[in-house]
């Protein structure tokens, strides 16, 4: 029988990436995003798409229920939509900082529990959540950001213990440095929240001067594919682990700021 996925945020990145990949490899592809001029060539490949935005609890019921009703069963759910939200926490607007939850954990929440019910049914189901190295590390400018990935974190781990007696998983990846513009995208959005005359903002500009140096000074990081490959991992392993990393960097990356966080501070406060 042919397994069905969905995937959240499909447009660019990881999540363009995964559709293709789990298509590739057998998987009936349900998804959607906000921009649907971003899917024609995932419809050319034969994933479902649909406009989706995680703020809107019908346009979520409209991706679960058309996934029902058509595939019979729902395998496997990604957890992949997000953005990160970057400024000065005193001045990113409070409605800026709770659509960064609303998207990244509470977008989450909403398509989960519309799922949950079909897996229970099925006695079976994979709910794989992208977090970031993000969740346990943080940087100045990223609060809200770092805030809704270790809230995402946390919330699997929770979720994961309640679902197991169903026969469900729930588990998070973690992917580190790649190989996008996401860097210089989530500076951009730190200088936009910046309000006049700030006093932050020679601190964004020299955290911004550290991120380019830093991505032209080291290779490049996990490629689009390499993440799907690492999501289809997670989505198929027999024994699913509570985590999943990329590279052994990442892992020890997290590892390091967990068990030393003076030492985890102290490199940080280094950069700015």
């Amino acid at each position: 029988m042919t397994k069905t996925a969905i995937i959240t945020g499909i447009s660019s990145g990881m999540g363009h990436a995964a559709a293709l990949y789990f298509k590739e490899n057998g998987f009936e592809v349900y998804g959607g995003a906000r921009r649907m001029n971003m899917m024609q060539d995932l419809a050319e490949a034969g994933i479902h798409v649909q406009e989706l935005d995680l703020t809107d609890k019908i346009s979520i019921r409209q991706l679960v229920d058309r996934t029902v009703k058509e595939a019979g069963q729902v395998d496997v759910l990604i957890n992949n939509a997000g953005y990160g939200e970057f400024g000065p926490i005193e001045e990113v607007p409070t409605e800026k900082a709770r659509r960064q939850f609303e998207v990244n954990l509470f977008g989450a929440n909403e398509i989960t529990q519309l799922v949950l019910p079909v897996m229970r049914r099925q006695g079976f189901g994979r709910i794989v959540n992208i977090s970031s190295i993000g969740g346990d590390l943080y940087m100045p400018l990223g609060g809200w950001y770092h805030a809704t990935k270790a809230g995402l974190d946390m919330w699997s781990d929770v979720l994961d213990m309640e679902v197991k007696q169903f026969g469900i998983r729930s588990v998070v990846v973690q992917p580190g440095g790649t190989d996008t513009e996401w860097g210089s995208i989530a500076m951009e959005t730190a200088k936009k929240n910046l309000e006049e005359n700030s006093p932050y903002t020679k601190l964004v500009d020299k955290i911004s001067g550290s991120l380019d140096s830093a991505s032209n000074s080291r290779m490049a990081g996990a490629s689009a594919e390499d993440l799907a490959k690492l999501f289809y991992r997670a989505a198929t392993d027999i024994k699913p682990k509570r985590r999943y990393f990329n590279s052994v960097g990442d892992h020890a990356a997290v590892i390091f700021s967990r068990t030393m966080p003076n030492a985890y501070r102290a490199l940080v406060s280094r950069f700015i």
